[in-house]
């Protein structure tokens, strides 16, 4: 059994293509087939993963998982950057999007277990991921982070604030995807 100490995306955000981004989004495959206890499950302090490779059907509906996800991390990505381009921004938007993007990210813990990589189907998922594990956990654990702060700073009226913290989450999310993801052309 390989034990990965992946505590969330980093790798989510870039997968923010925008509009032009598959519009399919299967929320079932949004939940989190984690089988820890639903109160670590949902938390979002860092925990460490027990991951034993997958194959077959499980790796494919762990890829699919992800894929859903970080769909899901992008378009909430996009509805914030829209609000905060708006003379007067919505921040029950920002907010849920916010929120959003934390939950997922801490559900990105279980989105890469070993055989889930290109060899076994499309995926922007680079085979580095699994080569590089303690600096793409390390990663992870960033976003996780900033995901987090971001979600706090959007609890205020401050939207400097909540600038900064998205400059600071997309910064994570960048350094993520410039080593760990290549483009997908849906």
């Amino acid at each position: 059994m390989r034990v990965m100490f992946i505590a969330a995306g980093c790798l989510a955000l870039a997968a923010c293509g925008g509009p032009q981004t598959s519009q399919a989004n299967n929320t079932q495959a949004n939940v989190s087939n984690d089988s820890r206890p639903p109160a670590t499950a949902r938390s979002s302090v860092a925990v460490p993963v027990s991951m034993a490779p997958v194959s077959g059907d499980r790796a494919k509906a762990v890829m699919h998982e992800r894929h859903e996800g970080m769909e899901s991390i992008g378009k909430a990505n996009k509805a914030i950057h829209d609000e905060l381009h708006n003379d007067l921004p919505d921040l029950g938007v920002i907010r849920s999007s916010a929120a959003k993007i934390a939950d997922l990210s801490t559900r990105a813990s279980g989105w890469f277990p070993a055989g889930t990589g290109p060899d076994v189907g499309k995926t922007g998922a680079k085979p580095a991921i699994w080569q590089n594990q303690q600096d793409f956990t390390a990663k992870l654990q960033t976003f996780q982070g900033d995901a987090k702060a971001f979600r706090a700073a959007t609890s205020g009226n401050d939207l400097n604030a909540v600038k900064a913290k998205l400059a600071d989450l997309g910064g994570a999310c960048k350094a993520c995807h410039d080593k760990y993801r290549s483009e997908m052309h849906h």
